[in-house]
């Protein structure tokens, strides 16, 4: 047998999602196969010099981080440097896509369609009376960075504005206002370097207690159901499918990604692009790689892979 492929993997971190990440990390760890590959484990908020010092024996890292100073382009740029690659998005894809103003505005220049949306930095006036009658109600409140649905609100009320602003406010000095989309949630990956493939949709169905897929409604078994194929039509499928691979050629993302989008009778809105999906065995990105086919030692044989063909650029 062949010598083993050296993996870093990156877990963990310092952000509010780090619960989530370590959860990933372990799964992904559990499925790697100890035959082919000889796993290397890393947390950010402690690891940095070992990994630093151990660049030289690694062939390829794994990043299984989310949320600030790990989806946000700072660890890949780290990667770069060290020459180690890695699965996902570079600095520049990363940081665009975990900042959702400038993701809008590239969708936007792109073609692709988002609800309407308002933005505020911190110390800015804001005049509630204004945001409803631009965005009507009820109304999305969310920090401009971050993910997991933390911070987020959907408020029904105006005297309810105020209290979803603080809350937004509290993660990021930039928070964004959207137009509230009734309609079916569905999520488009695409996996690939070159002319990356768009794998089967995902409908995302929360429990009726959910106002949205909140935090709870992703990470706590049972309060979601997910469905995939989605229960939608065949042009609404294939269309929004091009709008997954669409949506991150927009942002400059590499490797995979994974596009949330409503659908509204005939129409569907990009939402946001993550480049770095959850990784358990029940995540959406291994669902829909599952109904491709990809079991998920599979998948991350491949990510694996997608990962080691950046070296020869």
């Amino acid at each position: 047998m062949g010598k083993k492929i050296t993996v870093a993997l990156l877990s963990g971190g310092t952000s509010t999602e780090r619960d989530v990440s370590l959860t990933g990390g372990n799964q992904v760890y559990e499925a790697l196969s100890k035959n082919k590959y000889d796993v290397r484990r890393y947390d950010p908020a402690s690891d940095i010099p070992r990994l630093i010092a151990d660049a030289s024996i690694i062939d390829v890292a794994l990043i299984i981080l989310h949320g600030t100073g790990g989806e946000d382009g700072t660890v890949q740029g780290l990667m770069d440097l060290l020459k180690i690659p890695y699965q996902c998005s570079g600095p520049l894809g990363s940081a665009i896509a975990m900042n959702k103003l400038a993701s809008k505005r590239l969708y936007l220049q792109a073609g692709i369609p988002v609800p309407a949306y308002m933005s505020f930095d911190a110390g800015d006036t804001i005049h509630e009376d204004d945001c409803v009658k631009q965005l009507g109600l009820p109304i999305v409140v969310k920090p401009a960075s971050g993910g997991s649905s933390i911070g987020m609100d959907i408020v029904h009320a105006k005297d309810g504005l105020r209290r979803a602003f603080d809350k937004a406010f509290a993660l990021d000095d930039t928070i964004l206002l959207e137009e509230y989309i009734a309609g079916t949630e569905i999520t488009g990956a695409v996996i690939g370097n070159s002319n990356p493939e768009s794998l089967p949709l995902v409908e995302i169905i929360p429990e009726k207690h959910h106002d949205f897929f909140d935090y709870e409604a992703k990470y706590k078994k049972g309060e979601t159901r997910e469905i995939c194929p989605a229960r939608i039509s065949l042009p609404l499928t294939e269309k929004a499918r091009e709008l997954a691979a669409k949506a991150h050629a927009a942002l400059f993302c590499k490797g995979y990604s994974r596009t949330d989008m409503i659908v509204r009778g005939d129409d569907i809105y990009v939402l946001e692009t993550n480049t770095i999906p959850g990784m358990t065995p029940s995540s959406l990105l291994p669902l829909a790689a599952k109904a491709a086919g990809l079991d998920f030692s599979d998948l991350l044989d491949r990510l694996i892979s997608l990962g080691l063909d950046k070296r020869n650029p």
